[in-house]
């Protein structure tokens, strides 16, 4: 086995399977090159969202959340629905959490802002793009909601703006995600909470929404 350098500066790895003709060349890991299909793109640091991570951002029709309270269970979200996430500068972003059967991530950054978002790619260009920072979950009865809200497509059932400092964002290959096409996003959500009505909504927060899976409160109870 020998390992060389292209002129893109890929790293590869020459693997010998015994016979010539099934001697290959096995990607292992390279910086970022020529962009070729060829090459498999190292995780990179970017020390602030650019305006082509910006465009890879808005590009993507949903996101992933991951948070974690010191102990219990580890929560990872999907996020779809269009205009519910938003750039507000080189290091902070904002998205806005619809009602649903957890509460999770609220619950989560009362006792631990630690908080990753991540988005990928499931069309021709590969890649996975994370945001790792400290979250904050601000509520209706919450003085910044005004100031926020307004940022976000209006979408029935807003529960919660969540906002995130950016500390670190790393971008890798995702050469391993599938390749899937959109046909559309779904209004199930919206049609379950426009039929509930805001105060079907606000019932269901105090029924469903009041602790986390854990039994961890999520502050969504309105103040006294």
């Amino acid at each position: 086995m020998a390992v060389f350098e292209n002129r893109s500066g890929a790293y590869f790895v020459y693997v010998s399977s015994g016979s010539a003709e099934n001697r290959h060349l096995q990607a292992a890991m390279v910086t970022f090159g020529s962009g070729s299909d060829t090459d498999v793109v190292m995780a990179k640091h970017h020390d602030h969202i650019t305006e082509e991570l910006a465009a890879f951002i808005a590009a993507q029709p949903m996101f992933f959340v991951a948070t974690a309270a010191p102990e219990g269970k580890v929560n990872l979200s999907p996020k779809g629905m269009d205009g519910c996430f938003r750039i507000q500068g080189p290091r902070r972003a904002a998205f806005l959490n619809l009602t649903g059967s957890g509460n999770e991530t609220a619950a989560h950054l009362r006792v631990s802002p630690r908080i990753t978002v991540m988005f990928c790619s499931f069309d021709a260009k590969p890649m996975i793009l994370r945001l790792y920072g400290s979250g904050r979950a601000i509520h209706p009865h919450d003085p910044e909601w005004a100031d926020l809200v307004g940022l976000f497509t209006d979408h029935p059932g807003k529960r919660q703006i969540v906002t995130v400092d950016v500390e670190d964002i790393i971008t890798s290959c995702g050469f391993a995600v599938p390749l899937m096409e959109l046909t559309g996003q779904r209004q199930t959500l919206s049609d379950w909470a426009n039929r509930r009505g805001e105060d079907g909504i606000r019932d269901y927060w105090r029924e469903k929404n009041r602790v986390s899976f854990d039994g961890l409160p999520t502050g969504i109870d309105e103040p006294a």
